[in-house]
This record gives structure tokens, sequence and C-alpha cells, in this order.
């Protein structure tokens, strides 16, 4: 990374000073409460989900709104200690919880978490491909070669590889899917090249997946702003921001939580969205106004 880099030299205009926070994937955030309207009794009663990148952060957060709606829910992760404690805590929450140890970027690995869910649950309604991972901000000449590919491998592949093998189970189901896109992909920022690139690009699998299984599967990414989690305390630390210079750009003044992102998620989910595919919605405090 470039140490010139900084908030105070680059005086970063409004979306650079954005760029980079928005991921799913992030790490070391605790388990809490689904919105009020997430807990709902039956909302998902009956249907089967997958989260990629549940072990933490806004995919463990939504794996708990899900199961608490009534879903069954299988996620995954890289990281096994992890992956087993937030299993064992929404599990203790009466959940119908599973977690499979897998690696998106592996082409198998994914193939076997689909295949273990269905043999574990018999279907598959709802899949939220969630896992991505950042790297600290540089210029491309500056971007490391091994860090480009593992951006691409997880955040673009991996999403490439889920949507490939659980496309089929939500076909037969009538189901939802749900991409984890970023504001990243919407702008174009300096600095994050491959990340944002590589957000951009599930934006147009989106829309594509969305045209060709649309009599099927209702297909919609979510583009999240900053959000607060150990992502987004990493971007304060490598842009050396302050949250308040951080939101400064954002209508609502203020960043998101993990709960607000899977109420939504929840909304594409379930039934209350039957006539929505092939959209990305923000959920970014009012960027795009």
């Amino acid at each position: 990374m470039n140490d010139e880099v900084t908030f105070t030299t680059m005086m970063l205009p409004r979306r650079q000073l954005i760029a980079g926070t928005f991921a799913a994937g992030a790490v070391g955030i605790g388990l809490t409460a689904a919105p009020a309207w997430a807990q709902t009794p039956g909302m998902l009663e009956g249907k089967v989900a997958i989260v990629t990148g549940g072990t933490s952060g806004i995919g463990a957060i939504t794996a708990g709104a899900l199961a608490r709606a009534g879903a069954k829910v299988a996620f995954n992760g890289r990281r096994g200690a992890l992956g087993r404690e937030v299993e064992g805590r929404l599990r203790a929450a009466g959940g119908d919880v599973v977690y499979i140890r897998s690696d998106v970027r592996n082409a198998s690995q994914v193939e076997r978490f689909v295949a273990e869910t269905i043999e574990r649950y018999g279907r598959l309604d709802i899949a939220f491909n969630n896992a991505g991972i950042d790297l600290p901000p540089a210029s491309i000449s500056d971007t490391d070669i091994a860090g480009f590919d593992d951006q691409i491998a997880t955040n673009l592949r991996g999403v490439f590889l889920s949507m490939k093998y659980e496309l089929p189970h939500l076909v037969q189901s009538g189901g939802a899917m749900i991409n984890t896109a970023s504001i990243g992909g919407r702008h174009a920022f300096p600095n994050i090249v491959a990340y944002g690139a590589s957000k951009a690009a599930v934006i147009h699998m989106t829309r594509a997946a969305a045209q060709e299984y649309g009599q099927h599967v209702r297909i919609n990414a979510i583009a999240p702003g900053p959000i607060e989690t150990p992502m987004l305390d990493r971007v304060r630390r490598d842009w050396k921001v302050t949250t308040e210079q951080l939101v400064a750009p954002y209508p609502m003044r203020r960043v998101g939580t993990p709960e607000e992102v899977a109420s939504v998620v929840l909304f594409l989910a379930s039934d209350a969205s039957s006539y929505l595919s092939g959209h990305v919605i923000g959920i970014d405090g009012g960027d795009l106004a």
C-alpha cells in the first residue's frame, strides 16, 4: 500500500472518501437481535436458506435473522472455529442451523456445500451469496497481484460458483437469490480497483441471471454503504478517517448496522418482494440521493 494514501494528503472528494468500506464478510462482530418485523413467527417457515460467508458480520447476523424468521439455514465460511461458535449460538437460540466449512473460491467445496445442504434439508428456497473480502487501498501500480487475484476469486468467482450450484435447486423451488454487491460496485473509486471491479461484476451477473432465470427465480443484489463491522474499522484505520468524516457525505449522517442489511435480505427472500427481480438495492443512508 502506498503510505501517501491518507485522508489528509489526498483530500479525498466525496466518493473517494467512502470507497473501500462496503462488503460482506466482515469479521468479529457478535450476533444481535433481528429487526422486530423480521421476528414475525412463520415468516419464512418451511424455507431452507444458504448463506455464504456466514461466520461473522453481515453474514452471521443475516443467518440469525433468517433462522428467527423460521427458515432452516446452512452457512459456510473458511474459519472453522468461528463457524462452529456461530452455529452453537444460533442453535442455542432455537434456530435450525448448520455450519458447513467450505471456501467459496473452490468449486468442489461449493458444490459439496450445496449438496450437503440439500441432503440435510431436502430443498433450497433462499440463497444469500454474501462472502467477500477487502484489502487496504492502493493505486493500480501498487496493487499486490496476489491480493488482486484473491479478491476476484472470493468476491466474483465465489459468487459465480455459488450461483452455478444453487440455481438448479432454486428453479425447482421457485426460490429467491440475493447477492451482496456494494456501493463500491455502483461507482468507480480510486485505490480499490479489484474490490470495485469484483462488486461491479456481481451486479452484472445478478442482472444477467435475472434475465436467464426470470420465470423461475427472483434474483436481486444488495449494495451496502458503510456498515458497522470490523471491515469498517479497517477502513477507518487504512484511510485514516473518523466516523464523522466517513458519514459526512450521506444524507442520513450515520453508518448502517448489519441488522438493517439483514432486514432488506429478509424482504427480498420473502413473498413480500414477489414481483421484484433484477434490482440492486442500495442500503446506503441516502447515497444515491
